[in-house]
């Protein structure tokens, strides 16, 4: 392997170690949007469940009780947030917004004592044989558990959304939850419960941050995260794959701008911090507008149909409606 070769590969295996947790997170929102419910607590909860699963980790020097802590405060943000919408009637937006402000405080004042300590990592170990494929190997098989565990979440997400009895439920709630009901599903049992698994998995998004991706805890430490996520939702069209392509593209950016930065340490790195949030608010102007519909309208008939069920975008019709049973 060349040495542009063996740059490549390292370029693009950090693409998507440092794309995990996002992918995580999306997943988990895009499970909690299906079902109707939206989940504006993430900025906070990927804050707070990073502080928390970092601090149990050192505490117990116990990193899956750590991941394991992580991932209550998830679900417990996104229980309150549908507790809040279902039982309490209030608005989902508002419960979501007070929550990211809660939790970006409070994990800074409780974590304070551990900023900057050096803690226990995810082991990283390449999968015999699969890590010695060429190009592809070193880039997918040579990362650690949580990277292959994306890859089974990503997979396993779409299946059960898209090709099972319960993923079936599950749309019919956000999509129809009249029509559901009629049919005897509980509507808002599914809310909860995909409410709170949904959340579960932003919460481990946030521990893959403190304990593997950025090793440790400091103040504001994944700030803005969570509304990445939430915009990768948006221009993933509310599905696994297309959100982990949305992901991966977010981390590109990054490493591009990295790269920009090396290049020119006369211009400012505020410059360079701001091309992916730059790039995914285009792409989500771009996703609300005609533009989609003027790109399968100019491409080959029989290219079209294709485009059509990658390129468009809508969001589950009963999406932060609140259903009352009788």
């Amino acid at each position: 392997m060349t040495m542009s070769e063996s740059q490549f590969v390292l370029t693009m295996a950090s693409i998507v170690f440092v794309s995990m947790p996002l992918i995580i997170a999306v997943c988990g929102e895009i499970i909690t949007e299906r079902s109707g419910i939206v989940n504006l607590s993430l900025d906070g909860s990927m804050l707070m469940a990073a502080m928390t699963g970092f601090v149990i980790a050192y505490e117990s020097d116990n990193i899956w009780a750590g991941f394991l802590a992580a991932m209550l405060v998830g679900a417990f943000f996104a229980f309150i947030v549908a507790f809040g919408s279902i039982r309490l009637r209030q608005s989902q937006f508002a419960i979501g917004f007070v929550l990211t402000l809660l939790g970006d405080d409070l994990s800074a004042f409780l974590g304070q004592n551990y900023t900057r300590t050096p803690g226990p990592t995810v082991t990283h170990f390449g999968i015999p044989l699969l890590k010695e494929i060429p190009i592809i190997g070193p880039i997918f098989f040579n990362q650690d558990a949580l990277v292959y565990f994306t890859y089974f979440l990503v997979f396993f997400t779409w299946f059960w959304l898209f090709r099972t009895q319960p993923g079936l439920r599950l749309r019919s709630v956000g999509e129809r939850p009249e029509a559901a009901f009629a049919r005897g599903v509980g509507v808002n049992r599914q809310r909860y419960l995909y409410t709170v698994i949904g959340g579960a998995l932003v919460g481990l998004a946030g521990a893959a941050y403190s304990l593997d991706v950025k090793i440790g805890w400091s103040d504001g430490h994944i700030r803005g995260m969570g509304w990445i996520a939430l915009a990768i939702v948006i221009f993933g069209g509310w599905s696994p794959i297309r959100g982990a392509l949305g992901a991966l593209l977010f981390g590109a950016t990054k490493a591009l701008a990295s790269y920009l930065q090396s290049r020119f340490p006369e211009v400012s790195v505020v410059a360079f911090n701001a091309i992916p949030w730059l790039l995914m608010i285009t792409v989500l102007l771009l996703v609300g507008s005609d533009f989609t519909e003027r790109v399968i309208l100019m491409a080959p008939q029989r290219m079209q149909r294709p485009l059509q069920r990658f390129l468009r975008v809508s969001p589950p019709k009963a999406l932060g409606s609140t259903f009352v049973e009788d």
